[in-house]
């Protein structure tokens, strides 16, 4: 038996069903996502939601009903889609959309978790490079350049080392979070537990509410999107098939929950306290910020700094992992190994820029409005398909390496949404709902319409689960 048809490069099955030998019990993903989520981003968000100008009330509540839609939707689309057929993202892919479309759609896909785990690379660094003292020019908010060689080295590194773990695979990535995800949380609690005791205070609602006339780039509504679609290419755009084809049940979907509300609850709120302090005790200018390594250092001394690089190196592990596995979907024939390796290059020269840790918010909204949208066709072709006549696994079925159909779903929304958010400047993480919306609307309208050209009997186009 081949390789590409054993499993892959160990045991990772990027090209047939997980099967049952290999599937994972629920602690590997309590783990996980608790590890994964309680990241070294946390660090950034929390402050940058201070820096926007957000109140206390948005924070608490906004975040609490963001995080719920969050889970929910990972428990009932992407745990359910990815137990019933235990395939990654882009092969499920490849079988609706061709072969020649799925190229495309994974090198965006690769590209952009690149960036992301980059911006994890830059997080670690700033926490590593505090015991350098000044040899280390840390970035603020408004910086987008490298600081200097010292930086540069600092943060390849740390790539060097993430992209090490993430060659391991899955397994090993599931161990890594499962050891370091309580510990991390305890130190992120210490945080918001000291700078409660050095503001002298314990309301939240008098210690985070922005000042008066501080400009407010983002409300109640704006969290509940934010935290619900921070993560949409990885619910909604269905990027965590390759993560959950491993869970026995699609009940272990729940196992988000440990991210949402220990690490994009807490840890956020936890975080947001840091900056709060530093604007009080130092006169830090919100808007320029301060790193999160030497607040946490201020805060809870070497173990905080532990807590920052570790945070960043478990949640960049996975991401990395994601984007190996779509550049392998691009040549089938590279093994996993390899490609990880190109992803895990390409996101340590990322992180050498702190651009997209420093637009943290923004950048993850766009690029859940870029990649979000296509998961709206596996919904269709997996809850929908039959109900409305028309043939799952589409690309497969009918012989084709490009389906139009899906292209113009996706590209249609996206375009219309990135030129709204260009001209008319609304929050990036409002954009994805929609477009994933109008991409599986549009997906059975093109469908429908090619096979009515094609002269297609839509009632009996088989499936082809």
């Amino acid at each position: 038996m081949s390789e590409e048809t054993s499993g892959g490069t160990g045991g990772e099955f990027e090209r047939e069903p997980v099967p049952e030998k290999a599937r994972k019990g629920s602690s590997a993903f309590w783990g996980m996502y608790a590890s994964e989520h309680t990241a070294g981003t946390e660090f950034m968000i929390g402050p940058l939601f201070v820096a926007w100008g957000a109140s206390a009330f948005d924070m608490v509540f906004g975040l609490l009903l963001g995080n719920l839609l969050a889970v929910l939707t990972w428990r009932f689309l992407t745990a359910e889609i990815a137990t019933a057929r235990r395939l990654t993202l882009y092969y499920q892919l490849e079988r609706i959309c061709g072969r020649n479309l799925v190229v495309l759609y994974n090198l965006f896909n690769g590209i952009l978790f690149c960036f992301l785990a980059g911006a994890m690379v830059t997080v670690s660094a700033t926490a590593v490079g505090v015991p350098l003292g000044e040899s280390v020019r840390m970035p603020t908010f408004e910086q987008t350049w490298p600081t200097g060689v010292v930086w540069c080295l600092l943060c390849m590194a740390i790539g060097t080392a993430m992209t090490f773990v993430a060659v391991r695979g899955y397994g090993f990535v599931a161990r890594v979070g499962h050891l370091a995800a309580p510990w991390m949380l305890l130190v992120f609690v210490a945080c918001g537990v000291v700078m409660l005791a050095k503001l002298g205070s314990t309301n939240l609602f008098e210690l985070i509410d922005p000042p008066e006339g501080a400009p407010r780039r983002i409300g109640f509504w704006g969290i509940v999107f934010f935290a619900w679609f921070c993560n949409a290419a990885v619910h909604l755009g269905m990027s965590d098939l390759s993560i959950l084809r491993f869970a026995r049940k699609p009940s272990y979907g729940w196992a988000s929950a440990a991210g949402m509300f220990l690490g994009h609850y807490v840890a956020w709120i936890c975080a947001a306290l840091l900056l709060v302090y530093w604007v009080r005790q130092f006169g830090v200018d919100p808007q320029k910020g301060a790193m999160p390594g030497p607040m946490v250092f201020d805060a809870v001394g070497v173990a905080g700094l532990l807590c920052v690089a570790v945070a960043g190196w478990t949640t960049a592990n996975p991401t990395i992992y994601r984007a190996g596995l779509a550049f392998q979907g691009m040549f089938p024939r590279m093994t996993r190994t390899t490609a990880t390796i190109i992803a895990g290059a390409f996101c340590t020269v990322a992180g050498v820029f702190p651009a997209v840790a420093m637009k943290l918010l923004d950048f993850v909204g766009l690029y859940g409005t870029i990649l979000a949208p296509v998961g709206a066709v596996i919904v269709v072709d997996h809850f929908l398909a039959r109900r409305l006549g028309l043939a799952t696994n589409y690309a497969e079925r009918h012989g084709i390496r490009f389906n139009v159909a899906v292209l113009l779903a996706w590209a249609i929304p996206v375009a219309i949404g990135l030129a709204i958010y260009r001209t008319q400047h609304i929050n990036s993480f409002m954009l994805p709902l929609p477009c994933w919306v109008a991409c599986g609307a549009l997906y059975i309208l093109f469908t429908k319409l090619m096979n009515r050209r094609a002269g297609l009997g839509l009632s009996s186009s088989p499936s082809c689960r």
